[in-house]
C-alpha cells in the first residue's frame, strides 16, 4: 500500500544492534514518528526487501538512519545503495559515525583478526583451523558470503554523509528531538555537522560533585567502589567526560559508570584519543618529583597511570577508524 507520507529507513551494518534497541526505547513517541514518517525500511522490525529499495527511484527515502560501520562488502553496497536513495542520509550512533568498536580490529590487521577468530582463541572447537571464505562449495551448490573489507570503515569514509549522530548508543531522547526536527521542516545545521548532541563536555551535564582535586593515580574498575556523588576522574576512575561531546545527560557517571567517550570529542575535527590523553595528564598529579632520581620518577609515572590497562581501547574506543594510528601493515601468512 502506498503512502503520502515520506519515507524513513534504518539500517544495521557492522554494529552490536543497540542502536535498534535505542530506537525502540522511544516507547510511544514510535507512533509520533509513524504520523510523521512511512516506517518502510529496518531489517530488525521489518520484512522489507533489499530488492523494494533497489526498485524506488533515486533520493525516494526522505531519511535514513544508518548505523553501524563498515566492515564487508555487503556493508559497503548497502551503505551506497541507501546514500543514492535517500535525501537526508545519517551516520547513526558511534560506529557508523566514526568506526565504533569494530574498528579496533584495524590495529592489527585483518590476517590477525581470522586467526585470533577461528583458530588461536582459547576454547576454540576447529581441529581443521578452517577460516570461512567467499565461496565454498557444498552438496547443494557454492556457499557466498560477503568478503571482508581490509579495514573497517567509519560510513564517511565510503559514502557521503549529509549528519553525524553520535552515542553509542544514541540516546532516545535525542532521536526522538532529531525525528521531530527534521519532520517540522525546520532549518538544519551545515552539511556534514552532527545531530542529537551538544557543543559542551559530559561533565557539564554531571551532577557528581567536582572539588577541584587532581588524582594521584588512574584507577581500574574493579579496584575501588566510587564515592557516591563526587567526581569520578578526581576520585581516580578514568573518566572521559571532561573530554566528550554532552547530550546523553551524563548517564553513566549518574550510576558510577565511567564516561567511555561515545559522543566522541568536543572539537569535531580534532583526534578523539589525542584529546582524551591530553584531558587525563590534566587530571593527574602522580606526586613530588624534584630532586629524584630519573628511575624512581618513572616508577611513579607508572604506577599513576597503570589504570590505563588498554590505552588504544581507551582512548580510541570509538575513534580508531579515522585516526593515524588505524592500522598497522598487514603481515602475509
Amino acid at each position: 500500500m502506498t503512502t503520502a507520507k515520506p519515507k524513513l529507513a534504518m539500517y544495521w551494518a557492522a554494529s552490536c544492534g543497540g542502536c535498534e534497541i535505542s530506537l525502540a526505547n522511544i516507547h510511544e513517541a514510535i507512533l509520533e514518528v509513524d504520523s510523521h514518517f512511512d516506517f518502510m525500511f529496518c531489517p530488525c522490525l521489518l520484512d522489507t526487501k533489499k530488492a523494494d529499495i533497489e526498485a524506488l527511484p533515486d533520493k525516494a527515502i526522505a531519511l535514513t538512519l544508518f548505523n553501524g560501520a563498515l566492515r564487508t562488502t555487503e556493508n559497503l553496497e548497502m551503505a551506497e545503495l541507501l546514500r543514492r536513495k535517500s535525501q537526508i542520509f545519517v551516520a547513526f550512533g558511534s560506529c557508523s559515525a566514526t568506526g565504533g568498536i569494530p574498528a579496533l580490529a584495524n590495529h592489527h590487521g585483518l590476517h590477525h583478526l581470522l586467526d585470533t577468530v577461528f583458530q588461536t582463541a582459547p576454547a576454540l572447537d576447529n581441529a581443521d583451523n578452517i577460516i570461512p571464505q567467499v565461496t565454498t562449495a557444498v552438496p547443494e551448490g557454492d556457499l557466498l558470503l560477503p568478503a571482508l573489507l581490509p579495514q573497517v570503515l567509519a560510513v564517511h569514509q565510503a559514502v557521503t554523509v549529509d549528519y553525524s549522530m553520535p552515542g553509542c548508543p544514541p540516546e532516545p531522547e535525542q532521536i526522538v528531538a532529531v525525528v521531530r526536527h527534521i519532520a517540522s521542516g525546520a532549518a538544519l545545521p551545515e552539511a556534514g555537522g552532527l545531530l542529537g548532541c551538544t557543543d559542551r563536555a559530559v561533565c557539564d551535564e554531571c551532577p557528581r560533585e567536582k572539588r577541584g582535586i587532581l588524582t594521584k593515580r588512574l584507577l581500574r574498575p574493579c579496584q575501588a567502589i566510587p564515592e557516591a556523588g563526587w567526581c569520578l576522574l578526581e576520585q581516580g576512575h578514568l573518566c572521559l567526560g571532561n573530554s566528550t561531546r554532552g547530550g546523553c545527560l551524563a548517564l553513566c557517571p549518574t550510576v558510577n559508570m565511567h564516561c567511555t567517550g561515545c559522543y566522541g570529542p568536543l572539537d569535531q575535527t580534532s583526534d578523539c584519543g589525542a584529546a582524551a590523553l591530553s584531558a587525563m595528564a590534566a587530571a593527574v598529579h602522580p606526586g613530588d618529583t624534584v630532586g629524584k632520581d630519573e628511575a624512581v620518577v618513572q616508577n611513579q609515572l607508572r604506577s599513576a597511570l597503570s589504570g590505563v590497562a588498554d590505552p588504544l581501547g581507551t582512548f580510541y574506543r570509538y575513534s580508531l577508524a579515522e585516526t593515524v594510528t588505524n592500522c598497522r601493515p598487514e603481515v602475509e601468512r
